[in-house]
């Protein structure tokens, strides 16, 4: 069924004050402290939702005040959060109470943003446990720290982030066949195909003012988001408008997804983020290349680049070199400290691994280029800190690099 931004609006919030929207005491104390800056030198540092995955809350609330009390400015903000928000705040009640539960209590698109949550790995480590290595067959060692075996190389893709993220930008995404994984799920129940109808006139008839909330909400202490993990690329029609639509409400300028290789789905999604004025851009792991993206781009001007330039150095690639020959084609970029396929493929504390952090935010400063870096915190939290004290320490390292 087709349908415009404008019947979105059907369902109003009248008479409901938008401060009572926001009487979470989290909110409070993040309203109550300086707003943050983190627009450094011209270029701007933000962070994703990911970075705060081992916190203890994930609402859109608590990863405002994560990101306030990290000193950013600036956020990709994942499906999760978005989604919980407008089902928390949209009355959504599906008629399975099975599915009810299952999307309440954190399944793919709640809780922590479409990840698994953790604490992301042992410290030093590459984002997962690892097992202790027989000494008599280690590959290689960097600064101290040993390879398991097989880690060196192109075969370190163990040590890379977790499995990619299916952030969807509304609940039931699986079983109304919207698509981040389609596929393989084998017939769907009665109640399955319920919810899923449930689901698609749920969204028709969501007042966008919900959206508009989310985003003042975040205006207001001082964040503005700039992008959203919300993209299923196998989504159908309908569900794309969707997506971009609350990604515009947000006031994002591109959806991101993981790099797909299918040149259909590629052309179709690209061209609808053309369409509806917002850009699809591709997040990579070790696939990350030189060429990775060739193809996305020469099918549709719609489509766009989220690389990971930390991801990119474990890949063995030159990450001012990408920069280079497609700064004018990256929404924004993520950054994180990993070492090189020949010493681990580690995700280390910034500053203790190869990725060029400050060569790339010169880079970006010198060329007066308007791509946000995103803070990806991937290093193993240490004992006694936790994630926002981490992403703090990352962002004091951008603004060093950039004095």
């Amino acid at each position: 069924m087709e349908y415009s931004r404008r019947q979105f609006g059907k369902v109003a919030l009248a008479g409901v004050p938008a401060l009572a929207l926001f009487d979470n005491s989290l909110i409070g104390a993040a309203f109550a402290q300086a707003k943050p800056n983190s627009l450094i030198n011209g270029v701007q540092i933000g962070t994703i939702t990911y970075s705060f995955r081992s916190m203890p809350d994930q609402t859109a609330e608590a990863i405002l005040k994560y990101t306030v009390d990290s000193g950013i400015s600036a956020i990709e903000l994942m499906g999760g959060p978005v989604d919980e928000w407008m089902r928390r705040k949209g009355n959504y009640q599906p008629p399975s109470a099975a599915n009810a539960a299952a999307n309440a209590g954190g399944g793919r698109a709640a809780g922590g943003g479409g990840r698994a949550a953790g604490g992301g790995g042992a410290a030093g480590g590459g984002g997962r446990g690892r097992a202790a290595a027989d000494p008599a067959t280690l590959t290689a060692m960097w600064n101290g720290v040993a390879c398991a075996p097989g880690r060196g190389g192109a075969r370190g893709a163990a040590a890379a982030a977790p499995a990619p993220a299916a952030a969807p930008a509304a609940p039931a995404e699986a079983a109304a066949g919207g698509g981040g994984r389609g596929g393989g799920r084998g017939p769907q129940t009665p109640e399955q195909i319920a919810d899923a109808e449930y689901t698609r006139k749920w969204r028709q008839a969501l007042p966008m003012q919900i959206l508009k909330d989310l985003k003042k909400m975040y205006n207001d202490a001082g964040v503005t988001i700039y992008a959203v993990k919300n993209l299923g690329v196998n989504a159908s029609d309908e569900e794309l408008e969707f997506q971009f639509a609350v990604a515009k409400e947000l006031g994002a300028t591109h959806v991101t997804a993981e790099l797909p290789t299918d040149a259909a789905a590629l052309k179709r999604v690209g061209d609808a983020a053309l369409k509806a004025k917002i850009f699809a851009a591709y997040h990579t792991h070790l696939q990350g290349s030189i060429t990775a993206f060739d193809q996305a781009f020469a099918l549709s001007k719609g489509n766009m680049a989220n690389v990971d330039l930390g991801h990119y150095v474990a890949a063995g690639g030159d990450p001012l070199a990408f920069l280079e020959k497609f700064h004018d084609k990256i929404s924004s970029f993520h950054l994180k400290d990993r070492t090189k396929p020949e010493h681990c493929e580690l995700n280390l504390a910034w500053g203790t691994g190869e990725t060029p952090i400050k060569e790339i935010l010169q880079m970006v400063k010198k060329n007066k280029w308007k791509m946000p870096a995103s803070i990806e915190l991937e290093y193993g939290v240490p004992q006694g800190s936790d994630a926002v004290t981490e992403v703090r320490k990352c962002v004091e390292y951008c603004r060093t690099a950039l004095a």
